[in-house]
C-alpha cells in the first residue's frame, strides 16, 4: 500500500506542505501505574505509566502533532485488579484515572480486560474520557458490534510551514477472537467474536468513505509469519495487507517490534519498522518500552496522503544495565499517592504462614514449591466438591499447575516468584498465582493424561547423549513457560534424548517420539483406559489444545478464582495446622543420561545471590554456574547423569 503512496512524494514539489504525525503507543502495561511491584512490595523502575508520562510530556513539548494510544491489557495484574475488584473502588478505578490524566486519545480492549466479565469491565472503564474501541466483539447472534468499532477524530495539526490544518484520524481496534475460549464463563451467551482481518476489511473502507485521512489499526494481537487463516490469534502482520491501513500499533504477545528477533521475517523491515511497507510497532510489556510511529503526510489535490512512515521503540528501562531511562512523573505520583498506599495496604492482609520459602528459580528443571502449593490448593478444593458432583464422584483427583513467573520469555532475569517462609499475605497468594483465572475440572483418560504431559515436555530441547558441546536445556523460543504444566498426584519422568512429541502449540510433530516414561499412580503404571480428574484453570480447560481439554472434558466449572482458592487454602491450613508446607514432593524428574562424562547441559535462571543459595540448598541435580548470558541470566550447568 505505502509503496505506491511513497512514489507520490517523488513527484511532489519541494515546496509541498507536509504534516508530521507522531503516534505514541503503549500495550500490555498490566497494572503498572507507578514504579512499584505490589507483589514484592518494593520499588520497581522497569516500567510504569508514571514513567511513560515523563517521556510523553517531553515528546509533546518538542513535537506539534502527537497522538497517544493504549492497545490493551491495562487493568489486570500487579495486584491492581485484586485491589480494584472491590466495587467500592470502581468509581475511581486507577487505570482510567491514569489514562485520563495523561490525555490518551484512544483505548483498545485487550483479552485481559475481559477477565472479570462484561459488568466489571463496564464499571472499570465508565469514567474514561477517551473512546473505547473494538471492532470484532459482537452481540450474540448478530453482526452488531458490542463496542464502538472505530472512531474518526478531527485533530488540528501544524504543517512544516507553521500553518494549521484539520486532519481526520481514524482508529479501529481488535482483540484475539480466543477470548471466547479463555473467558468462556464470562462471555458465552453475551457476546461473540469475529476474525480480526475480516473485521478490518469490513470497517476500514467505511472509515475511508466517512472521510478518514489516515487510518491507524490498534490491534491487541501478536505477530505471525505463518499463512493467514481465519480466526488467527496473532494477526498483526496480516493487517498490513488491508488497503487504507496506514499504521499498526499492536501488542498481546509481550514482544518487541521492530527488533532483531524479526530480522529474518520475510515481511518485516526492522530498520524502518515496517511490515510490507506499513509502519508497525509493539512495545513489549509492563511499560518497558513505548511505540513511536512517525507518519509524513502530503497534500495532493486537496487530500492528505501518507507519503512516508517508520516505526521505532523507545525504551523506558535499560534491562541490560538495569537502569530506568525515564523517571517517575511527579504529578502522576501525587495523583496516585492515595491509590498506591491503599493498594499496598489492601494486599498486605495476612492470610497464614508457610514453613518454607517459595522461589521459582528452578521451576523449569525440577519439581518446584511455587507450583506445589497451587496444586495442593486446587486438589484440596476439588476433594471437597467431588462427592456432590456425580460426574466426579470416586475418580482419582490430580492437579495441574504451571510457572507463571520463570524468566518471562527469556527477557526478564528478575521475573521470578519470591515468597519467603513465615507470614503470608494476600500479596503472596497473588504473586504465586498471577492471573484471575477460575478453577475448572476436566475428566481425562490415562492415555490423555500422558499426552498432556507430552505437551508440557515441549519445554525442553532434545539432548544429544553423545555430544561434548554445550547444549541448551530450555526451548525459550518455541515454548512458553506458562504451558509447562506439572501434574501432581502422579509420578513421571522425561526422557530428553527423545525429540519433542508436540510443538509449543501442542501440535503433534514427532508421532513416534515418547518423552514421558514411568508414569505411575499410587505406585502402579497408569492404565491408558483409566479415568482421572485434573484440576486446572479456565484457560487450559477450555483451550482444547492439550489432550484432555475442551468442552467435552469439562465436568465442573468453579465460581472461584484459582488465586482465591489458593488464599483460602493457605488460610484454612494455617488455622488447622499452624502453616502450609509447600516443599516440592519431587513427583517428576529427568531420566538419567548415562555414558558420557563430558555431557554439558545448561539452563538459565535468576543471577541473584538468593538464587545461588536456593540452588545450593534445594537442587535435585548437581548444578554449577558457568556464566552469565547477554540478557543477564545466570547460566548453570546441570548434571543429568544420575550420579
Amino acid at each position: 500500500l505505502l509503496c505506491s503512496l511513497f512514489a507520490l512524494s517523488a513527484v511532489s514539489t519541494a515546496m509541498a506542505q507536509e504534516v508530521n504525525i507522531k503516534l505514541l503507543g503503549t500495550s500490555d502495561v498490566h497494572g503498572r501505574i507507578v514504579p512499584w511491584s505490589y507483589g514484592a512490595d518494593v520499588e520497581d523502575k522497569s516500567g510504569s505509566y508514571a514513567q511513560i508520562a515523563t517521556y510523553v510530556k517531553d515528546v509533546r513539548k518538542n513535537n506539534k502533532n502527537v497522538v497517544l494510544v493504549e492497545v490493551g491489557d491495562a487493568i489486570q495484574d500487579n495486584q491492581i485488579d485484586v485491589f480494584a475488584k472491590d466495587k467500592k473502588y470502581y468509581k475511581d478505578h486507577p487505570i482510567p484515572k491514569v489514562l485520563n490524566e495523561m490525555n490518551y486519545d484512544i483505548f483498545v480492549l485487550g483479552n485481559h480486560e475481559f477477565n472479570y466479565g462484561l459488568d466489571y469491565l463496564a464499571d472499570a472503564i465508565k469514567q474514561a474520557k477517551f473512546p473505547i474501541v473494538n471492532a470484532n466483539v459482537v452481540k450474540v447472534g448478530t453482526e452488531e458490534p458490542y463496542y464502538t468499532p472505530y472512531v474518526i477524530q478531527e485533530k488540528t495539526v501544524v504543517d512544516n510551514k507553521g500553518k494549521s490544518h484539520k486532519l481526520k484520524i481514524g482508529y479501529i481496534g481488535f482483540v484475539p477472537p480466543q477470548i471466547m475460549v479463555w473467558d468462556k464463563a464470562n462471555l458465552t451467551g453475551k457476546v461473540e467474536t469475529r476474525d480480526i482481518v475480516k473485521s478490518a476489511q469490513k470497517y476500514v473502507p467505511e472509515m475511508k468513505k466517512k472521510g478518514a485521512d489516515i487510518i491507524v489499526a490498534l490491534a491487541h494481537t501478536g505477530p505471525s509469519d505463518e499463512p493467514y487463516h481465519e480466526g488467527a490469534e496473532n494477526s498483526a502482520f496480516y493487517l498490513a495487507d488491508v488497503p487504507h491501513i496506514d499504521a499498526v500499533i499492536f501488542g498481546h504477545s509481550h514482544r518487541l517490534f521492530p527488533n532483531k528477533e524479526f530480522a529474518k521475517s520475510p515481511n518485516a523491515d526492522i530498520a524502518k519498522g515496517t511490515v510490507k511497507g506499513v509502519p508497525e510497532s509493539m512495545a513489549g510489556y509492563w511499560a518497558n518500552n513505548i511505540s513511536v510511529v512517525d507518519l509524513v503526510l502530503s497534500e495532493h489535490n486537496g487530500k492528505w496522503i501518507v507519503t512516508d512512515g517508520k516505526a521505532v521503540l523507545r525504551p523506558i528501562y535499560d534491562a541490560e544495565n538495569k537502569k530506568a531511562l525515564a523517571e517517575n512523573d511527579p504529578e502522576m505520583t501525587a495523583l496516585l499517592k492515595e491509590t498506591h498506599e491503599a493498594t499496598r495496604k489492601f494486599v498486605s492482609q495476612p492470610i497464614g504462614k508457610a514453613t518454607d520459602n517459595m522461589y521459582s528459580y528452578l521451576a523449569l528443571v525440577q519439581d518446584d514449591p511455587t507450583i506445589q502449593i497451587v496444586n495442593q490448593a486446587q486438589k484440596a478444593y476439588v476433594e471437597k466438591v467431588a462427592p456432590s458432583v456425580p460426574a466426579m464422584a470416586g475418580l482419582p483427583i490430580l492437579s495441574a499447575g504451571a510457572p507463571f513467573k520463570a524468566g518471562g520469555r527469556k527477557n526478564d532475569p528478575t521475573g521470578y516468584t519470591e515468597v519467603n517462609k513465615g507470614e503470608l499475605t494476600f500479596r503472596n497468594a497473588a504473586d504465586l498465582y498471577l492471573y484471575p483465572n477460575t478453577l475448572v475440572v476436566v475428566r481425562v483418560s490415562g492415555e490423555q493424561l500422558k499426552e498432556w504431559l507430552e505437551c508440557s515436555a515441549g519445554m525442553f530441547k532434545q539432548i544429544d547423549p553423545a555430544s561434548d558441546k554445550p547444549q541448551s536445556l530450555l526451548d525459550w523460543e518455541g515454548f512458553r513457560t506458562y504451558n509447562f504444566d506439572v501434574i501432581d498426584g502422579v509420578n513421571y519422568e522425561y526422557d530428553l534424548t527423545q525429540p519433542p512429541r508436540y510443538d509449543g502449540e501442542c501440535k503433534l510433530i514427532n508421532p513416534n517420539a515418547h518423552r514421558v516414561v514411568n508414569l505411575t499412580y499410587q505406585g502402579k503404571p497408569v492404565d491408558p483406559k483409566a479415568e482421572f480428574l485434573i484440576a486446572t484453570n479456565n484457560y487450559r480447560a477450555y483451550g482444547n489444545k492439550f489432550p484432555g481439554t475442551g468442552d467435552k472434558h469439562i465436568v465442573y466449572a468453579a465460581p472461584d478464582e484459582n488465586r482465591q482458592v489458593l488464599a483460602d487454602y493457605i488460610k484454612a491450613t494455617s488455622e488447622k495446622d499452624g502453616a502450609v508446607n509447600p516443599r516440592a514432593d519431587k513427583n517428576w524428574r529427568f531420566v538419567p543420561i548415562k555414558g558420557n562424562d563430558k555431557l554439558d547441559v545448561r539452563f538459565e535462571t535468576s543471577p541473584s545471590e538468593q538464587t545461588a543459595q536456593f540452588i545450593k540448598e534445594n537442587a535435585q541435580y548437581p548444578m554449577k554456574q558457568v556464566g552469565t548470558d547477554e540478557v543477564g541470566f545466570a547460566v548453570y550447568q546441570i548434571d543429568l547423569s544420575g550420579k
